[in-house]
């Protein structure tokens, strides 16, 4: 539930440029989501900014709530932009052919209140320029 509610709060985000989340309305995966995953569609979610690779570095750098961590599938909400982590030692052409763009961020969402996530992420929005 926290993340289909973050998922769609960032939908709304003029500092985001698109979001990926197989339960969203404007996913393309909506009625696979809903045909095979119909308790939920997972805690993962992938969303990019409009201001692109430093952007999202500085968002992921700036959350307090949210932990700077790799992995995935935590009771702890999760973060990390890959274009500057765990995929920094591959070529733009390696991390755009797995699917890292400059700008995508990866959440594992966790179970804190929802509304604290959004706040978290609203404050390090502000940490850039769109």
């Amino acid at each position: 539930k926290n993340a289909l509610a973050l998922a769609t709060w960032l939908e709304a985000q003029e500092e985001v440029a698109w979001v990926n989340y197989p339960g969203l309305e404007s996913s393309k995966y909506k009625s696979l989501a809903d045909k095979y995953l119909p308790n939920g569609q997972s805690g993962i979610v992938t969303f990019g900014t409009k201001g692109g690779y430093e952007s999202a570095k500085s968002i992921a750098d700036a959350t307090k709530v949210f932990s700077l961590l790799a992995n995935i599938g935590d009771t702890k909400s999760l973060i990390i932009h890959p274009a500057s982590t765990t995929h920094q030692q591959l070529s733009e052409v390696e991390q755009e052919s797995a699917g890292v763009t400059k700008d995508l961020i990866r959440l594992s969402v966790g179970i804190e209140d929802v509304e604290d996530l959004k706040t978290d992420l609203k404050a390090a929005f502000s940490t850039i320029s769109v």
